[in-house]
């Protein structure tokens, strides 16, 4: 929640609040402690701007919570907060000696709390930009502080790194944590509660049935009815009451929930369903049940030679997925509405949401396609750091989705929808785990990663709104959801090769040893490439945000407000998928033998090479500066990139196609590159050749006027000629010149 303006007007609400409701509980009694590990916990400091400086550098370390009543971040981190509080109070100092110390005095570290709404000088004097923040200050200067909703884990990191601070070798090796609203440490002695809480629990019917509750289930102190500013309170989950809390609560034991009625097995009978509008929507898009779907023509020669092993996948799927199919010269109107493209098209549905299968149409492709897609379909699977590490054994690709308590509904929603769309590329998990939050450096929640072999590679945009667009999210997923060095196949050819330059490995799966040395090493050169490319882009990025930063101050130096506000407008775009990627990949000379041989020229016989392909440009590079072709080592790869990527590239590159059709791509190329250009130059073409033949027309109709004229004039003589005397139509004899011998 941002700090406004407005905050003020809370802020006077608040202290209105506070002059009319004085800090108790329903029974009218006086809200003084709370109670941990059976020990009385005093209400935690609340800091004013009268006791703000007294307090702060009255204590060597003090951690302060910055928060509104009014944030729903803040109600959620509460408990957190409060539990730290009470756990950090009661614990006792390590080392012989200190059992009988008390944790405050012998550390000097005290908790506390500022209430931004009825402060907010204070917090705005303290550096808050947004609620909660938790600071760490030591000796009234301040010392490290986070943002947003934390966990235990990162808390209690900074806690003890304080502690180890001050009195060295006291704190334990293996700090044991209490969850958020827990009442006792996790180990904690248990026995008898104190009298004072069993005398205050008789007569309270209304608190014992709240005991009976599990402790995650207490709802946060609504927002109205927010403490009063001056008057200091614990910050928890609910009022903490000692009517409400008259001894340790005991773990509840879980009620167990009403049996959900067992849905019908998938494909009972192991046959493809035909399906009509009626069936189709009771049987799909009305359940939640999975299908898989072909929607075909019976005129198709492709869904007739399909038809084997469509209803041979029916019979692999038999209690496991259900099969469907629509005939689409039966059910046009069906089939319209599913906006195809062609015949046959698979779909696999799930509800209302559907993805388009395109891969091969084997059985084994159909096979293993449909298991993914069962797997997939049950749900976004939760994943703690055990889990994780049994994945990564199976999977090269793994889209990670870490989440917290504040996470919304809206946003596992979105998530559910992106799942369908991985089916038979990646497998996608949520975690909510600190282990692989620390593994990762997780800071913020939600946020979206990918795991390819190890290597994490970040979703950059953190918005709830871009986190929630699908679109956007799915995008991105596609340009990072093959391995790190996939096998090109005849169904992932087009997306490996398209769009990027590849670094291609020709390589024979059948030499076990040089198979595995040449994997490895075009590893190794897509790792150092990628972390390469990475740093470069960050420098760019830094380069690019200083020159904006220099604008603002230059325009602020001249009180520019017009320059201020286009210098702060402009975006830095920190996108990588918008630049052309260099990508790593490697096929089977053997099995692809004649297709590398007439395309590339290279036979996988004279032992394994790399290319380097440009398919957008249908070029490619097979030889490193020296002449020599480049071979599975990170460092002929490494140093031939460079001079490929180079503009204009440092080495002439090869073609694989010929002169004659490389003229006709070039044109086709700069039509699609460069449409209005083109189109401006074929109307201009065509304007002078109109113009050309139109003087050409006029210059030819001039030159049969003149003669037409001429012959006018000719019969004009001849007829005069004919008159005076007669006219020998062979010329020549008397009278010829009209005259008379």
């Amino acid at each position: 929640m941002r700090l406004l303006n407005f905050s003020l007007l809370f802020s006077a609400a608040g202290l209105a609040a506070a002059a009319a409701s004085p800090a108790t509980d329903s029974e009218g009694e006086a809200i003084t402690e709370t109670y941990f590990n059976q020990q009385r916990v005093p209400p935690m400091l609340e800091l004013t701007p009268t006791n703000w400086a007294t307090e702060v550098k009255g204590s060597k370390w003090m951690m302060v919570k910055h928060f509104s009543p009014y944030c729903p971040h803040c109600i959620d981190y509460a408990p957190t907060f409060q539990t730290l509080y009470e756990f950090y109070y009661t614990s006792k100092p390590g080392g012989a000696g200190n059992e009988d110390k008390n944790f405050t005095g012998f550390y000097d570290f005290k908790f506390a709390s500022v209430n931004c709404v009825a402060y907010y000088d204070l917090c705005i004097d303290n550096g808050v930009q947004s609620y909660p923040t938790t600071s760490l200050y030591k000796d009234g200067e301040l010392k490290e502080s986070v943002r947003g909703v934390k966990n235990m884990t990162i808390l209690t990191g900074m806690v003890e790194d304080a502690l180890e601070k001050t009195k060295s070798g006291t704190r334990p090796a293996n700090l044991q944590i209490p969850a958020p609203g827990a009442k006792e440490a996790p180990g904690g002695a248990k026995g008898a509660a104190p009298k004072e809480l069993k005398k205050a629990s008789e007569g309270k019917p209304a608190a014992a049935a709240d005991e009976k509750k599990p402790a995650a289930a207490a709802a946060p102190a609504p927002a109205a009815a927010a403490p009063p500013a001056a008057t200091p309170k614990a910050d928890g989950p609910a009022p903490e009451k000692p009517t409400e809390a008259p001894k340790p609560k005991v773990a509840p034991v879980p009620v167990p929930k009403k049996a959900k009625k067992p849905s019908a097995p998938a494909n009972p009978n192991g046959v493809s369903v035909n399906l009509n509008p009626e069936t189709f929507q009771t049987l799909v898009t009305m359940t939640q049940d999975p299908w898989f779907i072909k929607f075909y023509a019976p005129w198709c020669h492709h869904c007739q030679a399909m038809a084997p092993n469509w209803d041979r996948l029916a019979k692999e799927m038999k209690g496991k997925l259900n099969i469907g199919e629509v005939n689409c010269d039966k059910e046009a109107r069906l089939c319209k509405d599913a906006r195809l493209q062609g015949y046959p098209t698979i779909l696999f549905f799930k509800g209302g949401e559907r993805v388009e299968f395109d891969g091969l149409r084997g059985l084994g492709d159909f096979v293993q396609y449909a298991n993914k897609a069962i797997d997939i379909s049950s749900g976004v699977d939760e994943a703690d750091a055990a889990s994780f590490k049994a994945l990564e054994e199976k999977e090269d690709v793994i889209f990670i989705y870490f989440y917290d308590h504040a996470t919304t509904s809206e946003d596992f929603l979105a998530l559910e929808r992106l799942s369908l769309s991985l089916i038979g590329h990646a497998k996608l998990v949520k975690t909510q785990d600190p282990v692989l939050y620390n593994r990762y450096k997780i800071t913020t929640w939600p946020r979206l990663i990918v795991s390819r072999e190890g290597r994490p590679t970040y979703y950059t945009p953190l918005t709830p709104k871009d986190m929630r667009d699908t679109r956007q999210v799915l995008k991105w997923m596609k340009s990072v959801w093959q391995p790190i060095v996939p096998e090109v196949t005849a169904s992932n050819a087009r997306e490996i090769m398209d769009g990027k330059i590849v670094v291609l490995g020709i390589l024979n799966r059948d030499g076990q040893e040089s198979y595995a040395r040449a994997i490895k090493e075009m590893k190794s050169a897509a790792n150092e490439w990628m972390d390469k490319q990475i740093q470069l882009f960050q420098l760019e990025r830094q380069e690019l945000r200083d020159a904006k930063q220099l604008r603002i101050e230059e325009a602020e130096d001249r009180g520019d407000q017009r320059a201020l506000r286009a210098a702060k407008s402009i975006k830095i775009s920190m996108d990588m998928s918008e630049r052309k990627q260099i990508s790593f990949a490697w096929v089977d000379g053997v099995f692809w033998q004649r297709w590398i041989r007439t395309t590339y020229g290279i036979d996988v016989k004279d032992g394994e090479r790399v290319i380097i392909n440009d398919e957008d440009n249908r070029q490619y590079w097979d030889q490193t500066s020296t002449g020599n072709p480049i071979v599975p080592s990170r460092t002929s790869i490494l140093e031939t990139i460079n001079k490929v990527t180079a503009s204009p590239p440092k080495i002439k590159p090869k073609f694989t196609i010929s002169a004659i059709e490389k003229i006709f791509f070039d044109i086709r190329v700069t039509f699609t590159e460069h449409p209005y250009l083109t189109m401006g130059c074929v109307l201009g073409l065509a304007f002078g050749m109109a113009s050309w033949f139109r003087g050409r027309y006029r210059r030819t109709r001039g030159s049969h006027s003149r003669l037409d004229h001429d012959s006018i004039g000719s019969m004009k003589d001849f007829a005069k000629g004919s008159s005076s005397g007669g006219l020998s139509l062979i010329g020549g004899g008397s009278g010829a010149n009209g005259k008379k011998d």
